[in-house]
């Protein structure tokens, strides 16, 4: 049963830098799927950044050249390296594999932007 435990978040200030991460377990993982959503509140989960196994990334266009998500193929972990967080970046942050067509999400972890 694939499972997965985030950490990271916290409280930051305009302008600082936070990690997340999420590490995988129970899976295979030689070609899996591995991204960081998030939410608001009031508005839909949407896709921040994504990795494959083979290290493809995807970025959302507001977060692209702030945000880099790198991957640990051996700890089977994906990170998400924020830098010159924004207000606009509070939200619930969730990890999300997909493991061969076995689909998880974590329970989420608060990011908040606030001086």
């Amino acid at each position: 049963q694939v499972q997965v435990a985030e950490s990271g978040g916290g409280l930051v200030q305009p302008g600082g830098s936070l990690e997340l991460s999420c590490e995988a377990s129970g899976g295979i993982f030689s070609n899996a799927f591995m991204a960081w959503y998030r939410q608001a509140p009031g508005k839909e989960r949407e896709l921040v950044a994504s990795i494959t196994t083979f290290g493809i990334t995807y970025y959302a266009s507001s977060v692209k050249g702030r945000f880099t998500i790198s991957n640990d193929k051996v700890r089977n972990t994906v990170f998400l390296l924020m830098n010159s967080l924004k207000p606009e970046d509070t939200a619930t942050y969730y990890c999300y594999v997909d493991d061969q067509g076995t689909r998880v999400w974590g329970q989420g972890t608060q990011v908040t932007v606030s001086s």
